[in-house]
């Protein structure tokens, strides 16, 4: 069994034979998936199953922070409803096996779309279809009940939005490798300035593109994935931090992949207008959310980027992550203005 980071296979074949027996039908192999850059998700196969295993960072993890056991749970509630979710498998809260607790589920084929190869290769209608099959998902997942599959103490929606800017903001200050002018008017505009909640739902909480598998012939989403940050609260977060995403797509920023509204990508406002559409909820207020929403993003950047210093990352792409946060801390504060 050769070793993966994060994982002793040993150990990990020790668990499953006593915790789920019958389950592996010979040897693990393994590999890390490319693409994540918090919680660590590995591609694992007996030979005859495939499944995915996800795992906390090696490496300064916050205490509120990369919860598996909340996102199995999250997963497991959404597995019978329509939105689109990997199949759970097993759950270990043993920070023994593993040195973390970590999750395991059905491994989902399909496409992502985190490389400019993989976008560019699409034509007009399908780049069209990718985003509205983008929002629609996000505006179903809204719509979920959550007493209805078992979350109703999932979060708390009463005070969330400040509560989550008090959190974001304790995260910054954990995460900070060097001073940055913008983040204390940042935090003092988005407090000042707080809007009236919207009607609560479940909350992915990093709601994008590359957070989605789509189908091979990209007729529907196949699932939803990193859950990590999902809870009960104000659904518009996930708006706004979409947006952003999107945003910084088209301009070709921070994050693959290079998208182009002349391709048949969506343009911000197309994708806001359709949220609107397809959830009826009242969207007049989302100047805010954006501005959070490049908060947010800012935060995970210098997350990141401290994890990186410290050499506690696992693969390539990461070293740039300390020079975008500037220019995110920046548009937070413009899209207030």
């Amino acid at each position: 069994m050769s070793e993966l980071p994060g994982i002793d296979l040993v150990a990990l074949t020790r668990w499953l034979d006593a915790a789920h027996p019958g389950l592996r039908a010979g040897d693990l192999t393994g590999t890390v998936i490319a693409g994540g850059k918090s919680n660590l998700t590995y591609r694992l196969t007996d030979g005859q199953h495939t499944w995915a295993l996800r795992r906390p960072p090696l490496g300064h993890v916050l205490p509120t922070a990369h919860d598996m056991g909340r996102e199995y749970r999250v997963i497991s509630a959404l597995a019978p409803t329509s939105v689109p979710v990997a199949r759970p498998i097993a759950y270990c809260p043993d920070a023994e096996i593993l040195g973390a607790p970590f999750y395991l589920t059905a491994f989902v084929n399909g496409t992502v779309l985190d490389r400019p190869g993989v976008a560019a290769g699409l034509d007009r209608p399908a780049a069209g279809r990718v985003c509205e099959q983008l929002v629609d998902t996000l505006a179903l997942l809204h719509d979920v009940d959550p007493k209805l599959v078992g979350l109703q103490d999932f979060g708390r929606p009463e005070g969330y939005l400040q509560r989550q800017l008090a959190r974001w903001q304790a995260q910054w200050a954990a995460s900070m490798t060097e001073p940055r002018d913008d983040a204390e008017p940042v935090v003092t505009a988005l407090t000042d300035r707080i809007p009236r909640q919207s009607p609560a739902a479940i909350v992915h909480g990093d709601y994008r593109l590359t957070n989605v598998i789509y189908r091979a012939d990209f007729t529907g989403i196949a699932a939803v994935v990193d859950w990590e940050m999902a809870t009960l609260g104000d659904p518009l977060t996930d708006v706004g931090l979409l947006a952003v995403y999107h945003a910084l797509s088209l301009e070709g920023d921070f994050l693959p992949p290079r998208l182009r509204v002349e391709d048949g990508f969506c343009t911000v406002d197309e994708l806001l207008s359709r949220y609107a559409a397809r959830s009826g909820r009242e969207v007049s207020e989302l100047a805010w959310y954006i501005s959070f929403g490049y908060f947010k993003l800012a935060v995970i950047a210098e997350g990141i980027h401290h994890r990186y210093l410290l050499g506690k990352t696992v693969g390539e792409g990461f070293a740039h992550f300390g020079s975008v946060v500037p220019g995110l801390l920046a548009a937070a504060r413009r899209s207030l203005r």
